[in-house]
């Protein structure tokens, strides 16, 4: 303030005004050459550039363009015009020199930092052109580096201002990093979980998970610094803490499109009344069954070896081993199942008795789809069963169904 006022005092005196103007003079045709170096710069350079990238066979160069890293560049150049030109144009007159350097070290600290903003922002859209940014998301480091570059930029532009070593005033913020960290918890709480995240792989762009708690079923399009963005099968947009993720439990279905099999576990209840011992009318009419008449003809010769071999008087279906209808109609499930195209057969194929319940004996079909499109699947899945229902009467059993209105009435019906 004491050389401003003194500057002021002495301005207006005879020699020192005129020199003063002369000095402005000069200062304009500066601040006109930093104009024309800003158009040469940007209307020839830039189409120099601009020309040479469009003819390359690259496309990463394209996204520096389209991210304006080379236009934000172009703003240094005449702002380093004036800079050079100014202690030439105010020989003697300090103060207006450091103020008006001061200010064009600013904005060439401010250029800078956009400009780098630009190009982490270019960098992140040509990784995501490459299969490996699903697996290994980048989005919340570059968040990460660019709150650094931020920081480091306003520590730049204050030691410029306050004429300052930048590294007294980072040395001065270690007093402010209980704040900092307060501040900028859940910064650094998703920090450390993305790099957790993405390390494990825990989780990735295009993952299909499921986090009931959160009312989270979807796939995962966006992966920052703090937040997880997750699209759900009716379309809304779930967005959740990253550090979510790593401190709960949340299912992640990638394993499943990974494996190439979707699981298919679903059972049938057989009315318990139906079961019985197959008759040899039932037997024949079993090898008739294209996919069950070797297996019939294997069996039957099978179970007279063994009632043969142990004196089985045949007299009576229960003395020794026989065929069950239940059992043929597992069998039949098996060889429709691995004669199916579109089951995986390097999975598990399983066809099962369940505990028996109130509602019937549960036969579980346990299998996994070569297709693991959500449809796709649903629609195998659908077909199978209607199959399995619609055949499940040719073995001479029923499926259990709980009585209705309508069984009622015809059971009163008939009884009238």
């Amino acid at each position: 303030m004491e050389e401003l006022k003194e500057w002021f005092n002495d301005l207006w005196s005879h020699e020192t005004a005129f020199l003063f103007l002369l000095r402005m003079a000069g200062f304009v045709l500066v601040i006109a050459l930093a104009y024309l170096s800003n158009i040469i710069v940007k209307k020839h350079i830039m189409r120099l550039v601009k020309i040479f990238i469009d003819k390359s066979k690259t496309k990463w160069d394209d996204t520096l363009i389209k991210q304006k890293v080379f236009l934000r560049l172009c703003h240094i150049v005449p702002a380093l015009v004036i800079y050079i030109l100014t202690p030439v144009v105010f020989r003697g007159y300090h103060t207006v020199q450091r103020i008006v350097q001061y200010g064009a070290g600013v904005y060439m600290i401010l250029i800078g930092i956009l400009a780098l903003d630009a190009f982490l922002t270019a960098v992140m859209q040509i990784y995501k052109t490459y299969d490996i940014s699903r697996k290994i998301p980048i989005h919340g480091f570059i968040q990460m580096i660019k709150i650094i570059l931020y920081v480091v930029g306003v520590i730049l532009i204050l030691s410029v201002i306050l004429k300052k070593d930048p590294t007294n005033l980072i040395a001065g913020l270690g007093a402010m990093t209980a704040v900092i960290m307060l501040v900028f918890k859940d910064s650094i709480l998703g920090l450390m979980a993305g790099f957790q995240l993405t390390v494990n792989q825990m989780v990735r762009i295009g993952d299909w998970i499921e986090i009931p708690k959160y009312g989270v079923d979807g796939d995962v399009i966006d992966i920052t610094l703090t937040t997880v963005k997750v699209q759900n099968w009716d379309k809304t947009l779930s967005t959740i803490p990253a550090y979510t993720l790593f401190s709960d439990t949340f299912k992640n279905w990638r394993g499943m499109t990974e494996s190439g099999g979707r699981r298919i576990k679903r059972s049938i209840y057989i009315d318990m009344t139906t079961v019985k011992i197959c008759t040899p009318q039932m037997i024949e009419k079993y090898k008739k069954f294209q996919l069950l008449k070797k297996y019939i003809e294997r069996k039957v010769k099978e179970l007279e070896e063994y009632n043969k071999a142990h004196n089985v008087d045949d007299a009576e279906v229960i003395n020794g081993r026989r065929l069950t209808n239940i059992g043929t109609f597992r069998a039949y499930v098996i060889a429709y199942l691995k004669n199916h195209p579109l089951i995986n057969q390097d999975m598990t194929l399983l066809v099962r008795q369940l505990q028996p319940t109130p509602q019937g004996l549960p036969i579980e079909i346990y299998v996994f789809s070569k297709d693991t499109v959500w449809a796709n699947y649903e629609a195998l899945q659908a077909d199978i069963f209607d199959h399995i229902l619609a055949v499940v009467s040719e073995f001479d059993l029923r499926v259990f169904q709980t009585p209705s209105g309508a069984d009622i009435s015809r059971l009163k019906g008939s009884i009238s």
